[in-house]
């Protein structure tokens, strides 16, 4: 079986609230299946790689001041990080890193960080730095093929606009912008949500759909995964389940 290679971008300075634990769990989900996992970093200054020889490029989330610090360099990875997405390439996007992806972050005061416009998307922050989206969220997504309740936390300023494909429906708490139907961006290859914790140690099956797809990523015949023995997360999830939807 061919070994997943993941670039992990900006992880010393994009890890809010545990963000890089995703990167965690996909690696142990991979060992537990016998999965060669390779992931390497990259953060400013760094030698440029090769986007488009990765199978899953991360980038998690951050505070205004971090998106602004990498903003530039970001820039100077477009069109290696667009060659990457347009060859099929998985992007996996966390809050920060989901916003700089469109086409404009506006922070809350009127400053304009430019994203890379891979998607139509944008989103502007209010004046008030005090109007957050912020608590627990459940998104109810169908991409894998089956409904999953997806659980996370949400804690963002910035209301994202013109997302023509949201990764899924809200049923507790904000979204995309305050008291939203909707929360995320999806295609085949992008996943693109505020949601932290880390989110893939609630959602075992968002994990796994990534590995599937990054494993069988430029072969003719699919390899379907070993299952694991996710019962401890699925209760765990199913808690916070009942807590927030009983309300």
């Amino acid at each position: 079986m061919k070994t997943v290679k993941i670039l992990h971008m900006y992880a010393d300075m994009l890890d809010l609230y545990g963000d890089s634990g995703n990167m965690e769990v996909i690696g142990y989900r991979c060992r537990m299946r016998g999965i060669d996992c390779q992931v390497d970093t990259y953060s400013i200054d760094s030698e440029m790689p090769d986007f488009a020889s990765y199978d899953l490029i991360y980038i998690g989330g951050g505070a205004d001041l971090e998106q602004q610090h990498i903003s530039a360099d970001l820039l100077k990875c477009r069109e290696g990080i667009k060659k990457a997405y347009e060859s099929g390439t998985f992007l996996f996007l966390i809050c920060g890193g989901y916003q700089l992806m469109g086409k404009y972050y506006r922070d809350a005061d009127g400053n304009d960080i430019p994203g890379l416009g891979l998607f139509d998307y944008f989103t502007v922050a209010p004046d008030s730095r005090k109007l957050r989206c912020i608590g627990n969220i459940v998104i109810r997504t169908t991409f894998t093929g089956e409904t999953v309740d997806m659980v996370g936390f949400e804690n963002h300023g910035g209301q994202t606009q013109g997302v023509k494909t949201p990764l899924g429906e809200v049923l507790c708490g904000n979204g995309n912008c305050s008291k939203s139907k909707y929360e995320g961006y999806f295609e085949k290859n992008v996943i693109a949500t505020y949601s932290h914790g880390p989110c893939l140690s609630k959602n075992p099956e968002i994990a796994d759909y990534m590995i599937s797809y990054c494993v069988n990523r430029g072969s003719d015949e699919k390899t379907e995964l070993k299952k694991l023995d996710d019962t401890l997360e699925k209760q765990c999830r199913q808690v916070m389940l009942d807590r927030l939807l009983s309300k």
